[in-house]
Parts: C-alpha cells; sequence; structure tokens
C-alpha cells in the first residue's frame, strides 16, 4: 500500500480532498526542434524563417483540443517553450517548442501524441524545411488511479479523524505526479489526495467574487500556501492514512 499527499491552491487550507479512480492526469512533455536557414534579416527571401515556422506550428498545435477531441473527452496541450534566435536582425536557422500534454484515457493520449507529430511534420513541409524535425520525449508520467477499496478505508478514517466538512471529494484533476507510477508500474494499490493550502479567508472572498482562478496555482512564483494548518494537516492524513491499516 502506497499513500501520498499534495498541496493544491484550489481548497482551503486545514481541507483533505480525494476520489476512487484517477485522480491526476498521465502527462507527457516533448521536445520539438524545427529546422529552417538563416539569413539576415534584410533578406528574408534567403531563408527558411523557422519562427514562423514555429509560430504556425504553436498555432496549429492549439486545435487538437479544440477540434480533434470530443467535448465527452478531456486533454490538454500546453505549449511551455518557445525559443528562437539571438538577434532582432538575423533569422535564425533553428527553433525549440518544447510542451506537456495532459490525458485521463489511453486512446485520448495515443490520438493527441499522433496529431501532435502530424502537424509538426505538415507545418515544416509547408515551409519547405530542410530536414523533418525532431520530436524527442522529455519525460512521461502514467494516470494516477486511487484503488477504490482503498480510498474508501482512507476516507472513511479521514472522516473520523478530521469530521465531514472538512473531506472532499474531488474530480479528476489535470496535473500528474510520478506517484502514479506505485500503482500502474508495480500494480500495487495506491491512494492520492490533496490537502488545501489557501487562507480560508482568502478563498471565501475569492469564491464569492467569482475570482478562484486568480488565485495563484502551483508553480506560480506567487504560490506561497499558508503555513497553518496546512502542514499540520497534511502530517495528520499521513498518519491517519497509515493507521487505517494497523491492528485495532
Amino acid at each position: 500500500m502506497w499513500f501520498s499527499a499534495s498541496t493544491s491552491w484550489w481548497a482551503p487550507s486545514g481541507t483533505v480532498a480525494g476520489r476512487a479512480g484517477a485522480i491526476t492526469s498521465a502527462a507527457d512533455s516533448l521536445q520539438i526542434r524545427l529546422f529552417g536557414r538563416g539569413a539576415h534579416g534584410s533578406m528574408p527571401q534567403a531563408s527558411i524563417d523557422p519562427v514562423v515556422m514555429a509560430a504556425a506550428t504553436v498555432m496549429r498545435l492549439q486545435t487538437i483540443v479544440s477540434r480533434e477531441i470530443a467535448a465527452a473527452e478531456a486533454a490538454v496541450v500546453t505549449i511551455g517553450v518557445l525559443q528562437a534566435g539571438t538577434k532582432e536582425n538575423v533569422i535564425p536557422d533553428e527553433a525549440i517548442i518544447k510542451l506537456n500534454v495532459r490525458t485521463f484515457d489511453a486512446d485520448v493520449r495515443t490520438r493527441v501524441l499522433a496529431a501532435i507529430e502530424r502537424i509538426v511534420n505538415a507545418e515544416a513541409a509547408a515551409s519547405g524545411a530542410p530536414r523533418k524535425p525532431e520530436i524527442t520525449s522529455l519525460d512521461h508520467y502514467p494516470l494516477n488511479v486511487n484503488d477504490r477499496e482503498a480510498s474508501k478505508r482512507v476516507v472513511d478514517s479521514f472522516r473520523g479523524h478530521f469530521g465531514a466538512d472538512r473531506v472532499r471529494e474531488t474530480g479528476p484533476a489535470p496535473a500528474s505526479e510520478d506517484f502514479g507510477s506505485f500503482g500502474t508500474e508495480w500494480h500495487v494499490p495506491s491512494v492520492f489526495w490533496f490537502v488545501g493550502g489557501t487562507d480560508p479567508e482568502t478563498y471565501a472572498k475569492a469564491k464569492t467574487a467569482n475570482k478562484l482562478t486568480e488565485l495563484p496555482v502551483n508553480h506560480s512564483p506567487k504560490f506561497a500556501p499558508v503555513l497553518h494548518p496546512t502542514l499540520q494537516t497534511g502530517v495528520e492524513t499521513l498518519v491517519v492514512a497509515t493507521r487505517a491499516w494497523l491492528p485495532a
């Protein structure tokens, strides 16, 4: 049996949230290297501009979720890095795109990754690129699935310790965790949950004003969970979940 918890922005500090089944998404990170032909900025006709190629690729990649994935399915495609050139009057000879994909279904994942490869190669060909793009996998995290029987046992223990008002059920989160490898690759029961980290008063005000999406999120430079009772709640969840498997 494996346990893990993560601090989240979307719930007030002192609360705990989880669910049986898929709780965090699978994730794939890719690097795309586009090749062009460099030239002086005053002579664009002598170039095959990888900046334009990359820009067209980024825009086209946005259509994967909006036009190739059904509304009842779920996927996220995020471009986090776009790098090209070092001087404003020089057209570079290559560009780098780094992107991240989140999915909850193996078939959807396969279709999204295939669409990325198709679009990247097609945009390069449309630009007359001298060589095919290089697509490199940077990392992959599997779907994080909570064992149903173990989840019920943990949730019952949480409710007995914290009270039902502090224990919430959440939907699948488009975040990813390497913790999912324990259950997926080792074939053992695992349970993952979230611990609220936002100041309760701040959270209440944001909810009333319909501004929850404006709260700083994980990886934001402004993401700063309140220390207490976040830390205490997180420690208590690990102890309470462990005791659920100890003899009475």
